[in-house]
C-alpha cells in the first residue's frame, strides 16, 4: 500500500517552507504475489519424460548352445551392417566374402534407409546384424537403431564384429 509522509520544514530561515511529500511503497503484497506464482507454476508444471527405445537384450547362453545359434541365422535372410569411424557405414547380404563385398553407403534417406527398404520388402523375415567397430561412435549407432523403427524392421541385433569383416572394410 502507497503511503504519502509529510515533512514539516523547520524554521530555520525565514522563508516559508513548503510541505514535501515523499511516496513510500510498500512491496510486501508484491512479494507474496511472486511467491505464489512461482508455486503455482512448480506445482502445474509437466516435466518431460525422457524419450526412449526399448531394447531387449538376450540373454547369454552356454558355451555349446553358442555354436548352433551363430548358425541359426539363414545367410540368405542376413543383412549385415557395418559401422566404422568417420560416419561410415557398409552392408552385405549373406556370409562375408569375395562374392558378398561390403558395399559402402550413407546414413541419408537415400543410403542406407533405401537399402534397408527394398531389402526388408524382397527378403521375408529378414534379420539385420549390426556390427559396430571400435572406431565407430554411439551416435552413428543410436542413428543406425532409428534407421530401423523408421524402416519397420522387427528383426535386428547388435553383434560383435568379427576379423574377418575388419579385414574385407579394410581392403576397400
Amino acid at each position: 500500500m502507497a503511503e504519502l509522509e509529510q515533512k514539516q520544514s523547520g524554521k530555520k530561515g525565514k522563508k516559508k517552507g513548503r510541505k514535501k511529500m515523499s511516496t513510500r511503497i510498500d512491496l510486501t503484497p508484491m512479494v507474496d504475489l511472486g511467491f505464489l506464482l512461482v508455486t503455482f507454476f512448480m506445482l502445474t508444471t509437466i516435466f518431460s519424460k525422457p524419450q526412449t527405445m526399448e531394447i531387449n537384450m538376450p540373454v547369454k547362453p552356454k558355451e555349446e548352445v553358442i555354436e548352433e545359434e551363430q548358425n541359426a541365422v539363414k545367410a540368405s535372410k542376413a543383412l549385415t551392417l557395418i559401422i566404422d569411424g568417420d560416419n561410415k557405414i557398409f552392408w552385405y547380404q549373406g556370409l562375408p566374402g569375395e562374392e558378398n563385398l561390403p558395399v559402402e553407403t550413407n546414413f541419408s534417406a537415400d543410403g542406407i534407409r533405401k537399402v534397408l527398404i527394398e531389402k526388408n520388402m524382397t527378403i521375408a523375415e529378414m534379420v539385420v546384424l549390426i556390427k559396430p567397430t571400435d572406431e565407430a561412435n554411439y551416435k552413428n549407432v543410436v542413428d543406425i537403431l532409428d534407421e530401423m523403427n523408421i524402416s519397420n524392421i522387427k528383426r535386428y541385433a547388435l553383434v560383435d564384429i568379427t576379423p574377418l569383416d575388419l579385414e574385407l572394410i579394410k581392403n576397400l
